[in-house]
Parts: C-alpha cells; sequence; structure tokens
C-alpha cells in the first residue's frame, strides 16, 4: 500500500508579500489521494480548512485562479458518473489545469485494451493527475504502481471500498451547515450523524464514517441487517464512534445529522430488500416520519437518489435542513482544494 498522505504548507512569499496572497501549499511529490484513512484526522483537517478558500473562489463573478495553470488532469473513469466526474473537471478547469476525460464507451478498452496499457498511453501523453472510478475496489492503488512518481493518483470511487472527496464534501457541508464554514479547526464533536440505508456495499458510507469520526462524531449505521456490515472494527478514525441500529424511528429524534445513502436496484433483485415499498415503509424519510426529525436537523444524501425511495419529496421541498445541492456544490471547492494540494506548485491563487 501507498505511504500515509502527509500534508505540509509550503510558503515561498517574500517577507513583503502582499497580505491576502497565499502560496499554495502542496502534498509530498508524488503522493495519492486513495482513502482517507491513508490521509488521517490531521490530512482531513487541512484538506478541509483549504476548502474553505476555494469556495470564496467559486462565489467570485469570475470563479477561476491560476493555480493549476500548465498541469494537466485526466478523470479515468470506467463506471458511469454525473457529479464526481463533471465536479472533478470543473475543480481543474477553475484551477486553471487542462483536462482530459477517459470514457469507456469511446475507447481502446472496448477493443481489449487493459487498464494498465490504458494509463501508460494517457501517461505518455503527459498528465499530472489521474482521478480514478472503477467498479472494482483497488484498482486506483493499482495504478499508482504504474505512473511515474511526478503523477498523483485520486480515487474517484473504487467498488465498495472507497471514495474520499465524497467523504470530505459530506464532513464540509455538515461543518459549514453548522458552523458557516469549516475554518482552521473543523469539529464534529458531540454531533449524532445517522447513516441510512444500504451502508454495506457503498463505499460512500465507509467514506462517510471516516470523515466524521475523524472530525469527533458519534455516527450510528442504521438499516436492515442485510444492508449493515457483519463487523464495524476499523470503520472509524480519530475521536469519533461508530454504532449500528435498526429502529429509524426512535433514532430519528437523536439525530443532528440525517444522511442517506442510495438504494442500489440491484439488491432488490438479490431479495436483500423484500421491495422498495417495503424498505421506504421501514427506513425511507416520508412525510409521516417528517415530524420526528428535529427541525434544525441536517439532511444529506450524495444522490443519485430515487424519490420516493429513499425520501420523500415532501420532505426535500419542506425541511429547512436539506443541504444537497449545496452538496454539490462544495463538491467542486473540495475538489479544488485536493487538486490544489496534491498538485499545487507554489503559486499564488487569492
Amino acid at each position: 500500500m501507498s505511504s500515509t498522505v502527509e500534508l505540509r504548507a509550503v510558503d515561498d512569499r517574500p517577507a513583503d508579500a502582499p497580505i491576502g496572497h497565499a502560496a499554495a501549499p502542496a502534498l509530498v511529490s508524488g503522493q495519492h489521494l486513495l482513502g482517507l484513512d491513508e490521509l488521517g484526522p490531521a490530512g482531513i483537517q487541512q484538506l478541509l480548512s483549504h476548502t474553505d478558500r476555494f469556495v470564496e473562489v467559486n462565489q467570485r463573478a469570475i470563479p477561476k485562479v491560476p493555480a493549476l495553470r500548465g498541469k494537466t488532469v485526466c478523470t479515468l473513469f470506467f463506471e458511469d458518473s454525473t457529479r464526481t466526474k463533471l465536479s472533478f473537471e470543473t475543480a481543474a478547469k477553475r484551477l486553471s489545469a487542462d483536462t482530459m476525460s477517459f470514457s469507456v464507451s469511446s475507447s481502446s478498452v472496448n477493443k481489449g485494451e487493459s487498464v494498465r496499457d490504458t494509463v501508460e498511453t494517457i501517461q505518455a501523453m503527459g498528465v499530472d493527475a489521474f482521478v480514478v472510478r472503477h467498479s472494482s475496489s483497488g484498482v486506483p492503488w493499482q495504478i499508482t504502481k504504474w505512473v511515474n512518481a511526478e503523477t498523483s493518483v485520486i480515487n474517484g470511487g473504487d467498488g465498495w471500498h472507497s471514495h474520499p472527496t465524497q467523504g470530505l464534501l459530506d464532513a464540509y457541508t455538515i461543518c459549514q451547515a453548522r458552523n458557516g464554514s469549516a475554518g482552521d479547526a473543523a469539529s464534529l464533536a458531540g454531533v449524532r450523524i445517522g447513516l441510512i440505508g444500504d451502508v454495506k456495499h457503498s463505499r460512500v458510507a465507509r467514506s462517510d464514517v471516516q470523515a466524521f469520526t475523524a472530525l469527533g462524531a458519534e455516527v450510528i449505521l442504521i438499516g436492515p441487517e442485510t444492508l449493515l456490515p457483519p463487523s464495524i472494527v476499523g470503520w472509524g478514525i480519530g475521536n469519533g464512534t461508530v454504532e449500528i441500529g435498526h429502529d429509524l424511528d426512535s433514532l430519528l429524534p437523536t439525530l443532528d445529522v440525517v444522511a442517506l445513502l442510495r438504494i442500489q436496484t440491484e439488491r432488490l433483485g438479490e431479495s436483500l430488500v423484500p421491495s422498495a415499498r417495503e424498505y421506504t415503509s421501514c427506513y425511507g424519510i416520508t412525510t409521516k416520519r417528517l415530524g420526528l426529525i428535529r427541525s434544525d436537523a441536517i439532511i444529506t444524501h450524495p444522490g443519485p437518489m430515487n424519490r420516493g425511495v429513499e425520501v420523500s419529496v415532501d420532505v426535500l421541498d419542506t425541511h429547512p435542513g436539506v443541504v444537497i445541492t449545496k452538496q454539490v456544490a462544495n463538491g467542486v471547492a473540495v475538489r479544488m482544494a485536493a487538486l490544489f494540494l496534491l498538485i499545487g506548485s507554489g503559486v499564488d491563487v487569492l
């Protein structure tokens, strides 16, 4: 496995540099972002702190900075994606990087080309970072063995394993909703977060738990036994806690955050859930359950959502704590921060 990701601030400004200009921090050359367990609580804190800067950039009339001018980012997606792929490409462009977009349907993979040959072909064109999504767990890690020492690999979601930037953006959005921003000391200490749905098969769930517990949250995994992991040993990092619960109705009034997960339709065919209707009856955030959710609670969903299954349209339209579109917006800022820290070269950006 790759070494622990170490974030370090690099400040090459002269002593008389204008206030308001900051040199780009950078990861140790050749590092990767494969999972939040490797990043660790300190790295998560630093990345969320830098996200604040890019939220501000994205609010400008012209949301673009020259931080990655001359760099090239390739989105190497072997699975379909809307949010993550477009978010990374938008993030790269707002940092002034060039982008290359790989699609399986129009590539030589359909002619039998291997993942390794695909990576090495694109690498030869000159790439500073690959953002990788694959249906098999571990593929982004394997790709780190095939790229050169100066190229970074970011995990854009691999199998059931990990989706680190989703965990980061979910944690950031919750901090923002509660405190206005993440700040230099993002904290979810004592915050009760219910992660509801298909936890067992969800890479988002694993990264969410790591991000939330790294910031001190109390996480409850809620769902039927068939959709929860047989063991939660090793799921959390930092000072947070993880537990399992099944009775949604009794738990909802205790939650500060209701974090929903998509029910993957293939699970219905595997008899892990009797039907979508049965799931909604037991674990959906329905209009009837709206009264059980605290008015100051936050409701999240990583998307894509099954409206009427995980959550009703009425809840989405009426509860003041729904922050789903804010998650999407913050995803761009989080990914700008990740790219900036990984492949930035000390260029002033503010």
